[in-house]
């Protein structure tokens, strides 16, 4: 069990788990991208130790950069996104994946979305480490997924509470 802050936290998915489904999507990708030199587009915060360790595991050329939004307060989404760092390379005619750390009620994917699409990328796809199908408010659809969890508030491996928690090596869910 782990404290942070005012609530307590069980292990939910080990490291190794995550270690090798990681790699499993790597090779997903390896196998999807062969020649085409995908551009991964990381969201910042929670996505910097999932995209770390996926990029590592990819053998064919790609590129890497990062975006930064934030739709959440304290363990709930705000229904708000707010672009804080933006996307300077040119993705026109580039293929994209948008790799995050999780997609619960997906507002957040659907604004990240439509600013990508008015660039003309040749493509668009959603990688997410974790998936939360019940939390859906919008349409969507994620083309690469680590896991489906169930709509509970998780942490670890870059996904926090109020900024803490990011750095556990496995994803750890609220106890009950």
């Amino acid at each position: 069990m782990k404290q942070i802050k005012d609530k307590n936290f069980v292990p939910f998915i080990e490291s190794q788990l995550l270690q090798a489904r990681i790699k499993e999507l790597a090779q997903l990708l390896n196998k999807d991208y062969d020649r085409k030199n995908p551009l991964l587009i990381g969201v910042l915060n929670g996505s910097f130790m999932f995209i770390g360790d996926l990029f590592k595991s990819i053998e064919i050329e790609c590129e890497v950069t990062f975006i930064r939004v934030a739709s959440y307060q304290s363990t709930t989404s705000t229904g708000e996104v707010k672009q804080i760092l933006g996307l300077k390379e040119d993705i026109r005619n580039r293929h994209v994946i948008i790799v995050e750390d999780i997609v619960d009620t997906g507002m957040t994917m659907q604004e990240v979305l439509g600013q990508l699409a008015s660039q003309k990328p040749a493509s668009i796809k959603i990688l997410t480490l974790l998936y939360k199908p019940e939390a859906l408010k919008v349409p969507l659809k994620v083309d690469y997924i680590g896991f489906e969890i169930e709509n509970k508030f998780v942490i670890g491996y870059g996904l926090d509470y109020d900024g803490f928690g990011r750095n556990l090596d496995a994803i750890y869910v609220v106890q009950e």
